[in-house]
């Protein structure tokens, strides 16, 4: 089956629904907006904290922001993309206020603005402790009813249409590939169906779910940046892993495992050793709210050091009805496994919780490959360089979102339908015992990641997973051209794909920087 929409938007969370929304308001384009699961699974419905924005000007400005970002970032961080975002984040806020989010505000009517770690003002709006949920919610209730969007729940992209499927040799010097749409496994009938279309954005999220233990839902594998690399877009910045410093501690729940939001920190919240010794004094001035990367291998170093499965987040200094307030979900979520936070310790650990690198995009949003742009933890605009600033994400998203749509719509008119694609060669079958196989591989490259290219790396652990990671694509890429595509096998071939580019740009990289550290090559 071959269906046209003008924008294919391929992933349903605050960068492709906010994309979406804004292309829809020329009321002329018809818009497919493509979920892999279910439209309120998305990453985004995981981020607790919030979403900076400088809103305060009494106390704030947006060369503190752009600082504050740019410290963060071991000024890696691209100066301009850095502008851009600081700069319309509050036009964005007053966008997303209006789409119907709300952020929890003080009893004169400003934003009750939080402050997290590595920013030097408060500046951080929240909706109690889900603000990802809410900012989900709002979307998807101005989604839901825009007559120019179609939802495509359960629907996966399994490859983006090039040149190369018009029997052009496409490689990385290819100075003119032009995105034509993409192939979409549909649910219904199990078949890869073509979507053709004008424009094409990637907003397909992250790639926790390539490691053992992550904050993120299982569906954070990596597709968009596997797919734009497979179709030759450039892809930088991958060995950036940020590792969320504090979830929380329960060996039943790795996928994902529950968020103990930064915000808690900001709140007061102190790091210590289950015998109640508080330890980042050790690692840094500003104690537990340092930037992540120090705060994880802090607390990384600790629990070897001792010998730890966990290290505690401690609120009980703090009031109980305020901590209650404040954290609502939270309370609760540890209260069902028996801890009362207001009067014990919230035991701990880090895991693999955000993307800085992926596919290369400019300040419009535009990859390297023509037509095709990329959005959200997918892509590398620049902003976060070497670690991401706390709560900088959800801004960017919808900062990049406005970009592309500018751009996109003042090029559409330019752009035709291909239709010479041909349809996808669905021959083949799978046995239950090649499914097994795909199972058991997608928890090797899980081992694989956090054993060999986790929080602190080495050039011998690098080769390691290299070696491991390439054995298991040549097994993939064979199993995956003698059967019909299904999810999980396509989620296989991104996850090790994905690995592959973060072990090899680690490799690539002779210093440690950032999120990258490396005792091969310690800091000076």
């Amino acid at each position: 089956m071959v269906e046209k929409y003008d924008f294919l938007v391929i992933g349903g969370g605050v960068a492709g629904m906010s994309f979406a929304l804004k292309v829809a308001r020329a009321q002329k384009y018809r818009i497919a907006l493509c979920c892999k699961t279910t439209l309120d699974e998305a990453n985004t419905t995981k981020a607790q904290g919030g979403i900076a924005s400088v809103t305060n000007l009494q106390l704030d400005d947006f060369d503190k922001h752009i600082h504050d970002t740019m410290v963060a970032g071991d000024w890696l961080s691209d100066p301009a993309a850095v502008e851009q975002v600081v700069k319309n984040a509050p036009h964005e806020i007053a966008e997303l206020v209006n789409w119907g989010v709300n952020f929890d505000k003080k009893t004169d009517g400003s934003f009750d603005l939080h402050r997290e770690g590595g920013h030097s003002e408060f500046r951080i709006l929240h909706h109690a402790d889900d603000t990802g949920a809410e900012i989900q919610r709002g979307l998807m209730e101005a989604v839901k009813h825009n007559p120019f969007i179609t939802v495509l729940e359960n629907h996966f992209a399994v490859e983006i249409i090039t040149q190369h499927h018009l029997g052009v040799r496409v490689t990385r010097r290819t100075p003119d590939i032009e995105c034509y749409g993409a192939y979409i496994l549909n649910p219904n009938t199990q078949k890869v169906d073509t979507y053709l279309s004008k424009v094409t954005v990637m907003a397909t999220g992250g790639t926790g779910a390539i490691y053992a233990t992550t904050s993120n839902p299982d569906i954070a594998t990596g597709d968009g940046i596997a797919m734009a690399y497979r179709a030759k877009a450039r892809v930088e910045g991958m060995e950036f892993v940020q590792f969320h410093p504090t979830v929380l501690y329960n060996p039943d729940e790795t996928h994902p495992a529950y968020l103990i939001t930064e915000a808690m920190r900001g709140y007061g919240g102190i790091l210590r050793l289950p015998n109640g010794e508080e330890f980042m004094q050790k690692y840094d001035e500003r104690l537990s709210l340092a930037p992540r990367d120090i705060v994880a291998r802090a607390i990384d170093n600790e629990m070897k050091l001792h010998g730890l499965d966990h290290v505690c987040l401690d609120v009980t200094h703090k009031n109980a009805e305020e901590t209650k307030h404040h954290f609502p979900n939270i309370y609760a979520k540890c209260l069902s496994i028996g801890i009362d936070i207001t009067k014990e310790y919230i035991p701990v650990v880090p895991s693999a919780h955000y993307m800085c690198g992926g596919i290369k995009v400019n300040l419009d949003g535009e990859s390297t490959i023509h037509r095709l742009y990329a959005l959200g933890e997918c892509s590398c605009t620049g902003l976060h360089g070497g670690n991401r600033l706390a709560s900088n994400s959800l801004i960017e998203a919808v900062v990049y979102a406005d970009a592309a749509a500018k751009h996109s719509l003042s090029m559409i008119e330019t752009y035709d339908f291909n239709e010479q694609i041909p349809e996808w060669n669905d021959e083949g079958t799978m046995s239950v015992e090649e499914q097994v196989l795909i199972s058991q591989d997608e928890k090797e490259v899980g081992q694989i990641m956090s054993t060999y290219v986790g929080i602190v790396r080495s050039d011998l652990r690098l080769h390691r997973a290299w070696e491991r990671l390439d054995l298991l694509y040549e097994e993939t890429e064979a199993l995956f051209k003698r059967v019909c595509p299904t999810k999980d096998i396509c989620e296989l071939r991104n996850m090790i794909n994905v690995g592959y580019l973060i072990t090899r740009q680690a490799l690539e990289r002779k210093e440690s920087r950032g999120l990258h550290y490396s005792i091969d090559y310690p800091r000076k």
